[in-house]
């Protein structure tokens, strides 16, 4: 089973954090090491996908 996580048409940020906690859920509370690279691969997705502030002018 492969823990890749592939943008597949850029989720947005509410659905990345889905998965995180579907990930938590599945693990009963504890991280295996595998799931733990999964976990931040899925946090950096999440962060990629979270709306940019405006910039001031």
């Amino acid at each position: 089973m492969s823990t890749t996580v592939e943008p597949s048409a850029e989720r947005s940020a509410a659905e990345v954090n889905e998965e995180i906690r579907a990930l938590w859920l599945r693990s009963g509370g504890t991280l295996s090491s595998e799931q733990r690279e999964e976990y931040q691969r899925l946090v950096l997705e999440w962060a990629a996908a979270l709306p940019q502030p405006a910039k001031a002018a």
